[in-house]
């Protein structure tokens, strides 16, 4: 069994197309998409159908939950929600809307979150801490305790919790249970821009992970953000850092 997991496409047409020709490579017997498909400047209406034409098992992101009515509150999230309904058809902006917190799969042995099973915008692996000194975002991910992480993750009884969010590629076992944080296809935090993916395989009834990271043309993406919509200067100096601090918010 391979399952191909993406996650945070954030409407970035161009990384999702670079890691959709390595994913239909791959074969995979189940595609998951984890959440935050659009919220992003860089072709997002084509990212959207590229997403909904997948089939894959889907669950929201804390950025879906920002199309809910009042699910917007910084100024510049009101500003891209604003955009983006110019960008995609009511129905499209509904089905992410609807989409469930959690989903299962091969029979309940699979648990696919965005953040948490009880949360799209806690984190499960890790906890985000503010640096000392800084401006606010600035920080760093400290692991989240090991018994509370055990809490969460026993009574879901699988053999696999996976979920996105952070943006940053890991995993560990908890007793029997493979826990993965997939990479991101979009918005990097780690000074390196390219788009990640991954694949979780089980053989023999045990499973293992692969993190890829797939090049893409980040310029293109970049131009593209710059013709079509007002977001071109954070777009550009997110996509061309690979770090979060990069949209300005």
């Amino acid at each position: 069994m391979r399952v191909a997991v993406i996650s945070d496409v954030h409407g970035n047409a161009f990384a999702l197309e670079a890691v959709l020709r390595e994913l239909r490579r791959a074969a995979p017997d189940l595609i998951l998409n984890l959440g935050d498909q659009i919220e992003g400047s860089a072709d997002p209406a084509r990212a959207a159908a590229l997403q909904a034409g997948l089939g894959a098992l889907e669950v929201r992101g804390n950025n879906e939950e920002k199309l809910w009515p009042g699910g917007r509150r910084a100024p510049i999230s009101v500003a891209l929600g604003t955009w983006l309904d110019t960008q995609l058809d009511a129905a499209a902006l509904s089905r992410l809307a609807d989409l469930p917190l959690t989903a299962r799969a091969l029979e309940g042995r699979l648990l696919a979150c965005h953040g948490t099973p009880d949360s799209a915008w806690d984190m499960l692996l890790w906890h985000w801490q503010d640096a000392p000194e800084g401006p606010p975002g600035h920080g760093f991910y400290r692991a989240r305790d090991p018994r509370e992480l055990r809490a969460v993750i026993e009574p879901l009884a699988a053999a696999v919790v996976v979920c996105g969010h952070t943006h940053r590629p890991g995993a560990t076992r908890v007793g029997d249970t493979l826990v993965v944080n997939a990479g991101s296809v979009s918005d990097q935090v780690d000074s390196d821009p390219r788009a990640r993916w991954t694949v979780l395989e089980e053989k023999a009834g045990h499973w293992s992970v692969d993190f890829r990271t797939v090049p893409y043309d980040i310029e293109a993406a970049v131009r593209w953000s710059a013709l079509h919509s007002p977001f071109g200067d954070g777009e550009a100096a997110l996509l061309r850092t690979g770090t979060m601090s990069g949209r300005g918010g």
